[in-house]
């Protein structure tokens, strides 16, 4: 925990400099991360070459209907569908064409490693109950000489997509405050790279309340519980969002209504496993927090109409 804010310290210290200098080794850095989860995972595929079957919907389908609750799996199984939304956050620096050929190759590693991790646990735990107390499967595809070096690559991986996210944050909150939804806060550009900006108030107030989670829960699987619910939170959001930018386009009805019934549907379903299994075990604190920060904006965005139009 100690190195956790150890490192949570130094990164939100480093913001008021700007990232360009050392954003340049982010790409190579996590072409390694991905590389290395790839390859993991493609090693370990001959464990079990039946863990191919899982690319059938018919299984997914399965467990979801016939499993004893099996539908309260997906908010087990949550956060593996996540992590688009940090490249998206961060696209004033990326592009959006960057985001989207090198999702590819970041999706392509993804299912590689997780079939890898479940051949590996069909091979060892087949018909067993595997428990996670006593080891990961992540960390189980890993030769025992690489463990460490796989740690350190984890870790540096973890650092550069909460600095995503930061970065994210920051072109939120200036946003925010162009369409007067925020109070008004000093900005500065750190830096001549496009799109790069530093905002002290907000940068302190994100240090004070990760590091207050981390000191309140403690353990990652709390903290898992929370980011899992709130990035569900997210994803219908952003569904209603862009339901009304397809209103302003004037698409057809009947377009926005299906669009809205598939996604709502994928949605709504993580969101009730993600309540259902994880708001007592830390969930709650998303909706704390966005609750506090819907009330600052709604707060603020009625005082100024009231400001300048009072009755």
């Amino acid at each position: 925990m100690y190195i956790v804010i150890a490192i949570i310290s130094l990164l939100f210290f480093v913001q008021q400099f700007g990232t360009a200098s050392i954003g340049k080794m982010f790409g190579p850095i996590m072409l390694v991360w991905f590389a290395m989860l790839a390859f993991l995972g493609v090693v370990h595929l001959s464990d079990d070459f039946t863990i191919f079957r899982a690319l059938s919907p018919h299984y997914a389908v399965q467990l979801l209907t016939v499993y004893p609750k099996g539908f309260l799996i997906l908010g087990a199984v949550f956060l593996c569908t996540t992590g688009a939304e940090a490249l998206y956050s961060d696209l004033g620096h990326c592009g959006k064409e960057n985001i989207r050929y090198s999702w590819i190759f970041v999706k392509s590693a993804l299912i590689l490693n997780y079939l890898g991790q479940g051949a590996w646990l069909l091979s060892h735990y087949n018909g067993e109950i595997f428990d996670t107390a006593n080891g990961n499967p992540f960390y189980g595809l890993m030769p025992q000489w690489f463990i460490l070096a796989g740690i350190i690559i984890a870790t540096v991986a973890a650092v550069i997509a909460s600095q995503a996210l930061i970065s994210g944050s920051f072109t939120l909150i200036s946003e925010a405050m162009r369409l007067n939804l925020w109070p008004r806060l000093k900005i500065n550009y750190p830096t001549e790279e496009k799109g790069q900006l530093y905002i002290p108030g907000i940068n302190l107030i994100l240090f004070m309340g990760c590091t207050g989670i981390v000191l309140y829960f403690q353990k990652s699987t709390n903290m898992e519980a929370a980011y899992g619910l709130a990035i569900t939170l997210c994803m219908i959001a952003t569904s209603i969002l862009f339901a009304n930018y397809l209103v302003s386009k004037r698409v057809d009805s009947i377009w926005i209504y299906l669009y809205l019934a598939v996604y709502f549907t994928i949605e709504f379903g993580f969101l009730y496993a993600n309540v259902k299994e994880k708001f007592s075990h830390g969930g709650y604190v998303a909706l704390i927090v966005g609750g506090v920060l819907f009330s600052v904006m709604y707060i603020w965005f009625r005082s100024r109409k009231i400001k300048h139009h009072p009755q």
